[in-house]
């Protein structure tokens, strides 16, 4: 299933996270920063977790 989420935050990104891990998920923002660090496989937020679902499945 392809899934798109609106909002690289705290919300979005750990409901992106936990859905990429059975589905194709494309992400938005409209802070390129947010989205230039998120392709480089690093979390825009402070998450252990989440640096580390980046770091071994998700990244860039």
């Amino acid at each position: 299933m392809n899934i798109s989420v609106f909002g690289i935050g705290y919300v979005g990104l750990a409901n992106a996270a936990l859905l990429a891990q059975h589905n194709a998920v494309m992400m938005c923002d409209i802070s390129s920063a947010r989205v230039d660090m998120l392709n480089k496989g690093i979390s825009p937020i402070k998450d252990a977790q989440l640096e580390s679902f980046l770091h071994n499945e998700g990244g860039g």
